[in-house]
């Protein structure tokens, strides 16, 4: 047990929630901005201003939303150029193979791909073949099995949470006959503002 403490030192695998759900989410985060939302941002401005080139750079931002969000992850996990860069094609797979839940799916897969890549880095002459073939097998491969499932269940989770909240707010609209939508309506309610 003592050896494997030492190599995952070694590697600087380090398996704790606050290493995957602070760091790695965070840093996730911070490539989704980089990348979807500010190409939403520079699209839109496109659209507004009649501008086609904003358009098609809003899109291509866009575009790399999964390798965004893979490399970013594999920053905060501290991987080795190697993997870092093989982690562009998994966040492509990943994101891709997971539809509306791929941000997740990019998430956990990433996280998997760096660790086992990481695990493999510099371990043999051959690093420059063997770190991205490992890599991208094992996340393009988790992709593969996982990506969609993963999709599907937080798309259901979406539904459900839009479902239960869709209800609630037609509710009440219903029963305030000022039609105040639920947000004005709570707090308007609890600070006794007729």
């Amino acid at each position: 047990m003592s050896s494997v403490k030492d190599f995952l030192k070694r590697k600087d695998i380090v398996i704790t929630p606050q290493r995957y759900l602070i760091e790695a989410l965070g840093a996730m985060a911070q490539g989704l901005f980089a990348s979807l939302l500010i190409g939403t941002i520079i699209k839109t401005l496109g659209q507004q201003t009649g501008l086609e080139v904003l358009v098609d750079l809003g899109g291509y931002a866009s575009a790399m939303s999964g390798p965004a969000m893979a490399c970013a992850i594999g920053w905060a996990l501290h991987c080795p150029p190697l993997v870092l860069f093989s982690l562009i094609t998994v966040g492509y797979s990943a994101n891709a193979l997971g539809g509306a839940g791929g941000p997740l799916a990019v998430l956990i897969i990433a996280i998997v791909a760096a660790e086992m890549g990481k695990a493999v880095s510099k371990e043999t002459k051959v690093d420059i073949l063997v770190t991205p073939l490992v890599t991208i097998f094992v996340g393009v491969g988790l992709s593969m099995l996982i990506a969609a499932p993963i999709g599907a269940a937080a798309s259901q989770v979406g539904t459900l949470i839009m479902w239960a909240t869709e209800g609630v707010y037609y509710k009440h609209v219903r029963e305030n006959e000022r039609g105040r939508n639920l947000v004005c309506g709570i707090l308007l309610e609890t600070q006794q503002i007729p």
